[in-house]
């Protein structure tokens, strides 16, 4: 495992940690989490531009249908 060390303005580093109080996780956990969730953003866009440059419309329009599904349950 990775050691990490950024630096923050001290105004986003305690908002940061009363996300992470509220969450009921570690700061370092939330940090993980966020990375998770952007990484999967970044691999679903990868995915869709690639798809997208096969010319698998069928396929394209699938994975939109899927995103819509999940970001409409809230």
């Amino acid at each position: 495992m990775a050691t990490l060390t950024i630096r923050l303005p001290d105004d986003k580093h305690s908002r940061l940690k009363v996300l992470a109080q509220h969450k009921h996780v570690s700061l370092n956990k939330l940090i993980e989490e966020l990375s998770t969730q952007a990484l999967a953003e970044f691999d679903s866009e990868v995915r869709f531009r690639a798809l997208a440059a096969s010319g698998d419309t069928a396929e394209g329009l699938k994975i939109l249908d899927r995103l819509d599904e999940h970001f409409s349950r809230g």
